[in-house]
């Protein structure tokens, strides 16, 4: 387990710190032979079954890692790097591209560098969520991350109507520290739609997204030119919301607000607009918005 976790850590060209603390973590965990056995039945019952719940997975985890003085976010991480290696194997078998999966797992040292920022922790606070890569149901093309779903609301705009339940195909943008330019973001959409037509018969292939990226303010503070705008000018909005409160700001400042505006970082336009927007008491918010994917300027073919 130790040779394969180091391994994975140096492919993705881990920080030498975040390495060198994980393996150590991993050491004091499996110091003890009733908790490598421990560790070892988790992964042998994700073997077994890599579509059952995941959170007991991550509860047993955190439970050995505790007495080993190790961090729960820590301890997820580490799970999932070693719950990788039969994820590749899943992957073979489904016929499914290699370099798919190996960008999905990009998705680990992103969450990890995020985990740091916003707690000071070499780990990942957000594993349920990562667990729908682990049951091969969200996959990773370049920087973009995409899954099946169905259409939650009516969609009525340059002529076309869905309705609720439509197959769609769920889009996430995580933080990965990287310019994402359009040129990216094209290639993305495009091996997403051949994806998921190919293996989950969408099509025509439809984006949806529901972030705080999407809220409709978010247009008004960046530039046109930004590879931000062309992302969200994309979706078409069907719904939007404000926040009842600034939990979600650290998914833009990369750490939490406790209530000190000025310890927030501002060193971007976004930000600081943002920062501002606290500082009036104005709330953030989200939205969900639906792309309608075009191959030579037209659908691929109509609902």
């Amino acid at each position: 387990m130790r040779e394969y976790l180091k391994g994975f850590m140096e492919k993705y060209s881990y920080p030498e710190e975040a390495e060198v603390f994980l393996l150590g973590a991993f050491d004091r965990i499996v110091a003890d032979g009733g908790r490598q056995d421990a560790l070892a039945g988790i992964l042998q019952r994700y073997e077994a079954d890599m579509r059952q719940e995941h959170r007991p997975f991550l509860d047993e985890m955190a439970a050995i890692a505790e007495k080993a003085g190790v961090h729960k976010y820590t301890s997820h991480l580490l799970l999932q790097i070693l719950m990788s290696r039969h994820l590749l194997e899943c992957y073979r078998g489904a016929g499914i591209d290699e370099q798919i999966w190996h960008t999905t797992m990009n998705d680990l040292k992103w969450k990890m560098l995020e985990c740091r920022d916003v707690y000071g922790i070499w780990g990942t606070f957000v594993a349920d969520w990562q667990a729908r890569f682990f049951k091969m149901d969200r996959f990773g093309f370049l920087k973009l991350q995409f899954e099946a779903s169905a259409l939650g609301h009516p969609y009525e705009r340059d002529g076309v109507t869905l309705v609720p339940g439509v197959p769609v195909i769920n889009t996430h943008l995580p933080r990965t520290g990287e310019k994402l330019d359009k040129e990216s973001m094209d290639r993305s959409f495009a091996l997403a739609a051949d994806f998921f037509r190919e293996r989950y018969s969408i099509d025509p292939p439809i984006f949806v997204c529901n972030s705080w990226l999407l809220y409709p303010d978010n247009l008004k503070v960046l530039s046109p030119d930004s590879n931000l705008y062309d992302f969200i000018s994309r979706f078409g909005i069907v719904k939007s919301w404000e926040s009842e409160d600034y939990s979600e700001a650290w998914r833009l400042f990369a750490m939490e607000y406790k209530g000190d505006v000025d310890a927030l970082p501002q060193d971007t336009s976004l930000r600081r607009t943002y920062a501002d927007w606290i500082r009036r008491g104005k709330k953030f918010g989200a939205a969900e918005g639906v792309y309608l994917y075009r191959e030579n300027g037209r659908l691929r073919q109509e609902q």
